[in-house]
């Protein structure tokens, strides 16, 4: 072994071991995948595509930044950045800060192609998991995310999307001791039931009794 090949007790190379620093940490952090470089404006920028696409809630310019390890100035100019390049292609995608966070949304003038889709009759029918989170919803309005998923048992980040791109809910503001974003059912939902109100709801204990659960649910 010559001089460049010393290894230290670890067995891990002096040279590498000598490196440390972040990238080694997020590889850690990331279930040993390489930390992607990004020093380049269009690395960052698509960084940034691949967070917006799995936020709920529109995502503040600090939470992206400590995400992408980056200073939140750059990380602003990307934003910027990214929302004009998608406004000048005539893209689909609609990059918009809401009030404090940016999230992605379907272009005004794409509506009428959108609610098409959305209430074509040919569309697939709820699975038995939206069905029985649009239940709790209904019955427990307005309600948190993280309450509905402490009634239900699992995650449903998927389902409220789906249930959101449906047009079944729509988000009704914070909830005051959370602060986490409430959700309620919409005009549509009572229309596919064939309901004037939702006081026309038929009781829901026999068919899904663990939603008397949720009033004692506390949020995290």
């Amino acid at each position: 072994m010559n001089e460049g090949e010393r290894t230290g007790e670890s067995g891990v190379p002096e040279e590498d071991a000598s490196r440390g620093g972040a990238q080694g940490g997020s590889a850690s952090a990331t279930g040993g995948s390489e930390w992607p470089d990004l020093s380049s404006e269009r690395s960052l920028r698509a960084a940034l595509e691949a967070l917006l696409l799995v936020v709920d809630v529109p995502a503040g310019e600090e939470l992206l930044a400590e995400s992408v390890d980056q200073p939140v100035e750059r990380v602003r100019e990307a934003l910027h950045g990214l929302a004009e390049s998608y406004a000048a292609a005539g893209s689909g995608i609609d990059l918009r800060k809401v009030g404090e966070g940016w999230r992605f949304y379907t272009r005004d003038v794409h509506a009428p192609v959108v609610e098409r889709y959305l209430l074509d009759g040919q569309r697939a029918k709820l699975t038995k998991a939206a069905l029985e989170t649009l239940a709790v919803i209904a019955y427990r309005q307005p309600v948190t995310r993280s309450k509905v998923a402490a009634v239900r048992g699992v995650n449903v980040d998927g389902v409220i999307r789906t249930l959101l791109a449906r047009g079944l809910i729509h988000e009704a503001g914070t909830d005051p001791e959370s602060g986490g974003t409430a959700y309620c059912t919409t005009e549509l939902f009572l229309e596919r039931l064939g309901l004037s109100s939702l006081r026309d709801l038929p009781p829901l204990a026999p068919l899904l009794p663990e939603v008397d659960a949720i009033d004692d649910v506390s949020e995290t």
